[in-house]
C-alpha cells in the first residue's frame, strides 16, 4: 500500500517475518517509560542531551544511551550542532506513534473497549 494511505497494509506483518522483527524492535522501543519521556520531550521540538536530561530527571549518560538505540531504531535523529548534538523525531510517523499510544491508554482508562464502540464515542 502506498506511504501515508489512509489504511495501511498491516498485513505485511503477517507476510513478512524480516518486516515483523523490524516493527517488534519499534515498539519494543517503546516499552521502556524513560525512552518515552524522552521521545515525548522531542515532540515538543529538537533538543540537546543537557536538555533531554533536565526535561525527563535523568543523567545524561543514560540519556545519551537511550538516545544510541532510539537512533539505532529510527526513532530519532541528531544533527551535530558545535559542540553538542541536536536530537530530534525522525518524522512525523513517530510523533503519530506517540499520540496513538496516548489516546489508547486513555481509552482503556475510560473503559472503551473495542474498535467499534471507540468510533462510536
Amino acid at each position: 500500500m502506498a506511504h501515508g494511505s489512509e489504511h495501511e497494509d498491516v498485513t505485511r506483518l503477517l507476510d513478512d517475518a524480516a518486516f515483523a522483527r523490524a516493527a517488534a524492535d519499534s515498539i519494543q522501543a517503546l516499552s521502556a517509560p524513560s525512552r518515552l519521556r524522552i521521545l515525548a520531550r522531542l515532540h515538543a521540538g529538537p533538543a540537546s542531551v543537557n536538555e533531554l536530561a533536565e526535561a525527563v530527571g535523568m543523567e545524561g549518560s543514560a540519556v545519551s544511551h537511550q538516545l544510541r538505540l532510539l537512533r539505532h531504531l529510527g526513532l530519532v535523529t541528531g544533527q551535530r550542532d558545535g559542540r553538542q548534538v541536536v536530537y530530534e523525531l525522525y518524522d512525523d510517523h513517530v510523533a503519530d506513534l506517540l499520540g496513538q499510544v496516548v489516546s489508547h491508554v486513555e481509552h482503556v482508562r475510560l473503559g472503551l473497549a473495542g474498535r467499534h464502540q471507540a468510533v462510536e464515542a
